[in-house]
């Protein structure tokens, strides 16, 4: 029985698939610039024209961009799967905060789990970093700045789970949670002992993930959203009793003077 000859694979496909793996992982990052073509040759072990009919190929296929002025980037609208006009819209809608929240609840919670199943010491390095940046965002106390800290903080617990539809799902709405995560803040901050309350939950989430405790990392991720959740909820609240009174002040008679027509 005569079997068919094996193919090889071209050497310019497995760079292709390489970068493309690389990519996917979040070790290439959309609008981050790809070393020059020597030196990514030399990491490689591969020559030079291979890998320039690799760059050629996912450049054909808009996942790299030249740039003027020289250099080749991953493109920024791998970035921009979830900016379209419909999720705009939503984002400007009342609930939208609160759908937000369920869904981070359970993508954030599944991906802490992984992360603590999967982390390397690269992504617990990482890990602390970013929770060492978030602290020195909260003592600061600017709320757009602790946002992008929060988000960046969140974001690297998902690269950490190394799964690449968790993370490019995370990643994808990656703008809208921070925007949401500076109102979430600008409500949570107006009760005084909220931002000790949530280092305290980041730090129990970080500890769980480090220490590999994949189900703690799933609770203190879940309790750390139901505590946001609930706050924004209070504020929500106490907003519909302060209209509801000012209506019912406003809905009031005035007393008439005595002996006024």
């Amino acid at each position: 029985m005569a079997y068919p000859p094996l193919r090889q694979p071209r050497l310019a496909d497995v760079i292709t698939e390489r970068l493309e793996a690389m990519i996917l992982e979040g070790s290439l990052q959309p609008g981050q610039k790809l070393p020059p073509e020597r030196e990514l040759a030399e990491r490689f072990s591969v020559s030079r024209p291979s890998l320039r009919e690799a760059i050629q190929k996912l450049s054909a296929r808009g996942l790299l961009v030249s740039r003027q002025g020289g250099g080749t980037y991953i493109s920024e609208e791998l970035n921009s799967g979830y900016s379209d006009p419909l999720l705009e819209m939503l984002s400007r809608h009342g609930e939208f905060h609160l759908d937000l929240l369920e869904f981070r609840d359970a993508m954030e919670g599944i991906s802490a789990y992984y992360a603590a199943l999967r982390s390397t010491p690269t992504d617990k390095a990482l890990l602390i970093k970013r929770f060492e940046e978030l602290e020195a965002r909260f003592k600061g106390r600017d709320p757009a700045e602790e946002a992008k800290a929060d988000a960046a903080f969140h974001l690297a617990i998902a690269e950490s789970a190394h799964n690449v539809l968790l993370l490019h799902t995370i990643r994808g709405i990656f703008h809208l949670l921070e925007r949401s995560i500076v109102d979430n803040l600008a409500h949570l901050f107006e009760k005084p002992d909220a931002r000790p309350q949530l280092m305290v939950q980041h730090r129990a989430l970080l500890d769980a993930i480090l220490e590999g405790r994949a189900e703690d990392a799933r609770a203190r991720a879940h309790e750390h959203l139901v505590f946001v959740e609930e706050g924004l909820l209070e504020v929500e609240r106490a907003e519909t009793r302060a209209q509801r009174a000012l209506r019912r002040a406003q809905a009031m008679p005035v007393p008439r003077r005595e002996g006024s027509t």
